[in-house]
């Protein structure tokens, strides 16, 4: 059994002098990924791997959110993952080594919401809210995925948390 994580970036700067893959954090992103990295362990326990976007936004929501991971996960940071679509994502999962058990995935709208939805089983108890509603900055959907990492798009998957800035009690 695996564990799928997918975690959208944080709020970022809107300065329009700054190419859209070098937009960095704004300090309310800031704010926020450190407060979804106080909960982030707990909720979703160790990581194996962590595939992140090559983006200024995600490679700081990254080193935010898992401040308080000992050991720190691996993370690799893939071009391929900059706003990359639902197919694109999953063609990079499907790849993914069988030995790793926990993967978080930092990216962007809107691939990682329709990934999400088209992973996730209609019967979850987080369908509704991911499936009715948007994927805000900082949100993360949480999968089990009882199959192998090449069998992803083959089934769809339970969702066991889906978390929002807003449920943590942050604005957005």
């Amino acid at each position: 059994m695996h564990r799928l994580h997918l975690l959208r970036h944080a709020k970022s700067s809107r300065d329009e002098d700054i190419e859209d893959k070098e937009r960095p954090l704004s300090r309310r992103g800031r704010d926020s990924s450190r407060r979804i990295g106080e909960t982030l362990k707990a909720g979703i326990g160790p990581i194996d791997l962590v595939l992140c976007s090559s983006a200024m936004r995600t490679r700081e929501t990254a080193e935010l959110v898992l401040g308080g991971f000992k050991p720190r996960p691996r993370i690799l940071f893939e071009d391929g993952l900059y706003l990359a679509g639902p197919k694109a994502l999953l063609q990079r999962l499907t790849q993914l080594d069988e030995k790793a058990g926990s993967v978080l995935v930092i990216g962007h709208n809107p691939g990682l919401h329709e990934l999400a939805i088209a992973l996730a089983a209609p019967d979850s108890p987080g369908y509704r809210a991911l499936a009715g509603g948007k994927f805000p900055t900082g949100a993360r959907a949480s999968f089990v995925i009882d199959g192998a990492w090449a069998a992803l798009d083959r089934s769809r998957h339970q969702i066991v948390d889906y978390v929002t800035p807003k449920s943590l009690g942050d604005e957005d």
